[in-house]
């Protein structure tokens, strides 16, 4: 799997989110709630959509647990002046590290790509995973539930101690 490191700069984001467990997930209803309603959202950076994540803490890595809650995002990036109506929330991803891998699959197999980078990647690596937002960008490469779609799984690193 091909991946590269990355420094970004602030990001700003746009959307919606709700709490789900590995178990108990309905992305699927946040991306109906995002879609329709995108063009009422103002200063949107890129065509690019924005799958993240927020986890409470970094013990969800430690032990996988399907059952452990976790805030979904589906979001687009904006610039400081965006302007959006009220039930819309906004998510700040701070600056920093991330490792980011090219995932070429349907969605359905996605649950391959993150396996690879939290059970080999990162314990064989020099880096270990920050308490900063994870997201997915879905691109102009991205054809939901297409064999040939891609997307970037990009996730916060931080040197090893």
């Amino acid at each position: 799997m091909n991946f590269r490191f990355e420094t970004i700069a602030e990001k700003h984001l746009v959307g919606f989110s709700d709490r789900f467990s590995m178990s108990n997930q309905r992305i699927p209803q946040l991306w109906q709630k995002l879609m329709p309603r995108r063009a009422e959202i103002t200063g949107v950076l890129s065509s690019d959509l924005f799958s993240v994540e927020e986890y409470d803490d970094l013990s969800f890595f430690e032990a996988f647990n399907p059952t452990k809650e976790f805030k979904k995002w589906a979001a687009v990036e904006v610039d400081l002046t965006a302007d959006h109506p009220d039930e819309f929330e906004r998510l700040s991803i701070p600056s920093g590290d991330y490792v980011v891998f090219t995932f070429v699959g349907p969605p359905s197999e996605a649950f391959k790509a993150y396996s690879f980078i939290f059970q080999s990647w990162i314990p064989s690596s020099d880096f270990d995973v920050d308490l900063r937002p994870h997201f997915a960008l879905m691109g102009a490469k991205y054809k939901m539930n297409d064999s040939t779609s891609e997307e970037e799984i990009w996730i916060p690193i931080k040197k090893k101690h």
